[in-house]
């Protein structure tokens, strides 16, 4: 017992620093994790980095000139940061990447690395390489332009596009889409912060759509005098003009030849607002947008009728749009071609399926930060050429500003942060979460209701765990992991501050709950209710006896040893964040939850096969993960001997010299004399069903036949032998 006390002593003071991070008394520093002194090797002489802001975690980046008298006074270049510290995107694997960028005067950006990451399609699948070719490409680009990620197939297919691409990276392209956002996000802060750029909106505070106005309306042109529409038409002249004094001058016959005829008539919608996208898609097409695009997420119907589309001839479906770019106070936004079946209604007149029409839908990803509430700039993109073997390009661009009127969309007030907007993207979320601890709170307090018969708990409980499974692991991403222990101690090493926990709300409400329960109930509530993986070995052990696989029971003193085997698991990885976070890495993929709830068993061969593996065993030895391997479960354990109620009912015969309930646990949970060790006890309740049951409690059925008259009845009277 004394290692379990000093394993208690230590959770116990990790459990308290993790409440006052969440609370906001703890620790406040910023995320930084490299000093000045770490900076000067990466901007070697002659730049020089300057002591870090007294504001924000920046540090002000000097170029020295060689005179011949020496180095001249060093003149200002721009900012050095860390990513971490202005928009901690969670990556694929839950975890920000960490970037270094230096940013220049005009949002340039100078330099861009990889501090830390861990992506698992970089870190065991590609490795690191294509990580860092790809941040490379970021190099003399700015924030000021429309930065697309490829494969593109529409990069080179036609001249003067007005997009920048950067290649992607092939089987992970949401990883670098993330690292683009992450990068974006945290230059545009230090931009408005420090190099004057007072463009768009702070991401932190953008306006909200109204998700419950709606307004029935029969067409187009009823929502275009809503104002909910914007139209515009451009001319043959129109597009002749700006080109006037340029190479592009008189390259279009049909336009010089009908000046007043129509180029092109573009009109856009937000179809975000009920009111817009309920009138203009059917019902069916409607729900299916906004049951695939993410909270915060933006979609746009864009369409063009005339003889020049926004789409060129060689346009493919999935495609950046090459003649097509929105922005938002100068501030570039990308457009993702958002492939739907669905057929919008559009402006009478215009026939859905014309050669002279064409429309798409495209997305806006939350983390671009568009502001409903400000005016949208979508800009129509014109290329014309000259000569032949090495021809003259102009292009210009035709606006087309799109405001949404004041009644669709609330404003956010001063508090609304980052963190807030995620808990309120993930309301619904949070109010089934909700619902769900608050039932099995209900099922654990009064638990009679459930273990009147064998047959009901068994109903009731597979349906919540199914609940757990697939809502709260597979769905909402809600498995508690030992990597949220290494986290909080990794943190507090670095003096980072601990609010990045409030970026996964899923994570800190089922932690708050888990901790409360664990004085009332201790260890079981979570390991066998709330555990999603937990849940997925109890499925996979009911099929095996379903199909009559042997079950193994271990001997008593063999079980009890192997249950060791966890705490010494949790002390290893615990004392892994003070060796270093690349052992870290290594020592918490001792837990398949990664695996087989957060990334789905998408996963290079040796985690996948280690997870299987788990199942099997779960399949011949009742959650053999979880009695034995288990660190989280092993923590969890120790944090449990705060509980103040042996709350399972027992009765003076258990175990002397009843041994029903302890030959039916399939844990091993119950000792020869007939108390529980709640240590290893998961709360199944089995237990508790026999407890109550008259025909299944020895010492109930033995009272119940006390005093009973057994009735004698005389012997059949046998034939007589025949002398």
């Amino acid at each position: 017992m004394g290692f379990a006390n000093l394993l208690f002593s230590i959770w116990r003071k990790v459990l308290v620093c993790l409440c006052l991070g969440l609370l906001g008394i703890g620790t406040t520093a910023q995320a930084t994790t490299l000093t000045r002194e770490a900076l000067a090797a990466y901007f070697p002489e002659p730049l020089i980095v300057g002591e870090q802001d007294p504001e924000l975690p920046v540090w002000p980046l000097f170029r020295q000139a060689r005179t011949d008298k020496g180095w001249d006074n060093p003149a200002p270049v721009g900012y050095v940061f860390e990513s971490l510290d202005f928009a901690p995107v969670p990556g694929f694997s839950g975890t920000p990447v960490n970037l270094l960028i230096a940013l220049g005067p005009k949002g340039e950006f100078l330099e861009v690395k990889v501090l830390s990451q861990r992506e698992p399609v970089f870190v065991e699948g590609l490795g690191p390489e294509p990580l860092n070719k790809f941040v490379d490409q970021y190099k003399g680009l700015g924030i000021t332009q429309n930065i697309k990620i490829g494969s593109n197939l529409n990069k080179d297919s036609e001249a003067g596009s007005a997009n920048v691409y950067v290649d992607g990276v092939a089987k992970a392209t949401a990883s670098v889409r993330i690292v683009n956002q992450s990068m974006l996000s945290a230059a545009l802060k230090v931009a408005r912060a420090r190099l004057g750029f007072a463009l768009g909106t702070d991401p932190d505070m953008v306006g909200r759509i109204k998700g419950t106005k709606f307004e029935p309306m029969d067409n187009v042109a009823a929502l275009e005098d809503e104002g909910l529409v914007t139209r515009r038409t451009i001319l043959n002249k129109d597009v002749e003009a700006a080109f006037k004094d340029t190479v592009g001058e008189g390259q279009d016959p049909e336009a010089l030849a009908d000046p007043d005829g129509v180029f092109t008539e573009m009109l856009v919608m937000h179809l975000n607002v009920p009111t817009v996208g309920r009138n203009v898609l059917p019902e069916k097409g409607w729900k299916h947008l906004m049951g695939w695009i993410e909270p915060g997420d933006h979609a746009f119907l864009v369409a063009t009728r005339g003889r020049y589309s926004f789409v060129g001839d060689d346009y493919t479906p999935g495609a950046v749009p090459d003649r097509l770019t929105l922005t938002q106070a100068g501030l570039p936004i990308e457009l993702r071609d958002f492939v739907t079946d669905t057929t919008p209604k559009l402006p009478e007149g215009w026939d859905v399926y014309g050669d002279d029409v064409h429309w798409r839908v495209f997305k806006v990803i939350s983390q671009a930060s568009l502001d409903p509430a400000q005016p949208l700039d979508f800009a129509l993109s014109v290329t014309r050429t000259k000569g032949q073997m090495f021809p003259e390009k102009e292009r210009k661009s035709f606006d087309v500003n799109a405001s949404m009127p004041s009644d669709y969309f609330d404003l956010p007030d001063g508090n609304n942060k980052t963190w807030h907007s995620l808990w309120t993207d993930r309301a619904w979320e949070i109010g089934v979460l909700g619902v769900g601890l608050l039932v099995l709170s209900v099922l654990l307090a009064r638990p009679r209701w459930i273990t009147v018969s064998p047959t009901r708990l068994k109903w009731v409980r597979h349906a919540y765990l199914l609940y757990t499974l697939f809502f709260i692991g597979w769905f909402a991403q809600g498995q508690l992991s030992i990597v949220n222990f290494t986290a909080l101690i990794q943190a507090l090493l670095a003096g980072r501050s601990l609010d990045f926990f409030l970026y996964d709300p899923m994570t800190v409400l089922l932690w708050a709950f888990v901790v409360v329960t664990l004085f009332v109930w201790g260890r079981g509530t979570f390991c066998g209710w709330l555990c999603p993986f937990g849940a997925l070995q109890e499925f996979v052990g009911t099929v095996a006896r379903w199909v009559k696989l042997p079950q193994l029971r271990l001997h008593t003193r063999t079980d009890a040893q192997l249950k060791k085997i966890k705490y010494v698991v949790l002390a290893v990885v615990l004392a892994m964040p003070f060796v270093s976070a690349s052992y870290t890495d290594k020592a918490v993929e001792v837990e398949p939850f990664k695996t087989a709830i957060t990334l789905v068993f998408d996963r290079s061969w040796p985690f996948v096969l280690w997870a299987v593996g788990l199942l099997a065993l779960s399949a011949f030895v009742y959650k053999g993960y979880c009695r034995y391997i288990c660190p989280l479960g092993a923590g969890v354990a120790v944090l449990g001997k705060v509980r103040l109620f042996k709350w399972l009912p027992r009765r003076a015969e258990c175990g002397q010299p009843c041994q029903t309930c302890r030959r039916s646990c399939e844990y091993q949970a119950i000792e020869a004399q007939g108390a529980i060790d709640y240590n290893e006890c998961f709360q199944c309740l089995d237990c508790v069903v026999i407890y109550e049951s008259n025909d299944l409690c020895t010492p109930l059925v033995v009272e119940k036949r006390k005093g009973k008259v057994i009735p004698v009845r005389s012997l059949p009277v046998q034939g007589t032998a025949k002398a």
